[in-house]
């Protein structure tokens, strides 16, 4: 599948389309554009505890779905954005799901994507419990003469990169050139250096999304906030994800900031939760809406996602979203506390949404998605 001026497939599976008032003749085919590696995630969940040496453990649910940068691309998919993904895909039956889930299932454009003969697909076996994850992988990379290469990245609005200390994509300072919005993520550094100069491609970023832990380290601060302000001098725009305190963004070029709370949910799996995030963000960000409203639409999106198993099939689409906003709204008018224990007057927060989400009928709630595994053949 791709993606052309007239195509509308993802938008009719998503319910809703966030960029329909803002979309010309001329627009950039695609929303949003990423590379990375596809991991075949297997998670259980149901743990009472941590593994012990020496001993067998039985959970009590089990999923599998494409994991690593599939997670935010299945997001993406999810809120009504073309998404476009470049990755390597073994020619195993496990890299045969997951091709077959993104872009028949998802509606992601893989055209960019490459199957690689003889390469197996990596895979990782997450472990929920305690609101915690334990995570083994197993992997090698692809053959470098096979493995998307994005050295000419399709023209798109925006971008999310994974920046890795020491490593300059070339594709990253390229998609800027050409005016795609980039949005820089990044992970641990193993290194132990938490250098921002190490991060060669950040100065290519509209906006930069670490967690709080990593935003400290690379500011040398103790304050998750006062990190965000220090890394809008290096940006234009820092937002800081604080788990369950929210997150808090920091404009640098208007001085803006917005401090956002999180929703509690009852959590079953926190994998991926925070590419949800970032896609959340994303969404809002291209959809121009105000500061607030996007890291609280991130946040919302994130915690629907951790309710249900795995990364990429727990990322919410308009329906979960609509379905609990539906849900808390009628709280909010007949209750002093929600069903969930929140303020109707921090529910409130989240109005901007009545005017985007799709109607949707009584359904219990938390709404499930049917969590598919390997093995089942198909019925005839």
């Amino acid at each position: 599948m791709s993606f052309d001026e007239g195509d509308r497939t993802p938008h009719r599976a998503a319910g809703v389309d966030p960029l329909v008032g803002l979309r010309r003749p001329g627009d950039p085919p695609v929303d949003v554009y990423l590379t990375g590696t596809v991991f075949l995630d297997i998670i259980f969940t149901g743990l009472d505890s941590a593994p012990v040496r020496g001993t067998e453990s039985w959970a009590r649910g089990m999923g599998s779905s494409p994991g690593g940068v599939a997670n935010m691309a299945t997001a993406l998919a999810r809120l009504g954005l073309r998404t476009s993904l470049a990755a390597a895909f073994g020619d195993d039956h496990y890299g045969e799901y997951c091709w077959d889930a993104l872009e028949s299932g998802e509606g992601i454009d893989l055209t960019g994507s490459r199957r690689v003969d003889g390469w197996h697909s990596p895979v990782t076996v997450s472990m929920a419990y305690e609101d915690e994850r334990t995570m083994v992988s197993h992997g090698h990379e692809a053959p470098v003469d096979l493995a998307p290469v994005p050295a000419h990245p399709p023209r798109a609005r925006a971008a999310v990169a994974a920046l890795a200390p020491g490593v300059r994509a070339p594709w990253i300072a390229e998609a800027a050139r050409a005016g795609t919005r980039v949005f820089g993520d990044v992970g641990w550094d193993d290194t132990g250096t938490w250098d921002l100069d190490a991060l060669p491609d950040l100065e290519h970023c509209e906006a930069f999304l670490p967690n709080a832990a990593e935003a400290m380290r690379y500011t040398r601060t103790d304050c998750p906030r006062a990190a965000a302000r220090a890394l809008a001098d290096r940006v234009p725009l820092a937002v800081v994800t604080l788990g369950s305190q929210g997150a808090y963004a920091v404009d640098g070029r208007t001085g803006e900031t917005a401090d956002v709370p999180a929703i509690a949910v009852d959590a079953l799996d926190p994998t991926g939760a925070g590419d949800v995030f970032v896609a959340g963000f994303v969404t809002g960000m291209l959809a121009g809406w105000p500061l607030a409203d996007r890291l609280a639409f991130a946040g919302l999106t994130a915690a629907l996602s951790v309710q249900e198993f795995g990364g990429s099939l727990s990322a919410p689409g308009w329906t979960e979203v609509a379905a609990w906003w539906r849900r808390v709204r009628a709280y909010t008018h007949t209750s002093a506390r929600s069903a969930h224990g929140h303020d109707p007057q921090a529910l409130r927060r989240y109005a901007f949404l009545e005017g985007l989400v799709p109607e949707v009928s009584a359904t219990a709630w938390p709404l499930r998605r049917a969590v598919p595994t390997i093995g089942f053949g198909r019925s005839a």
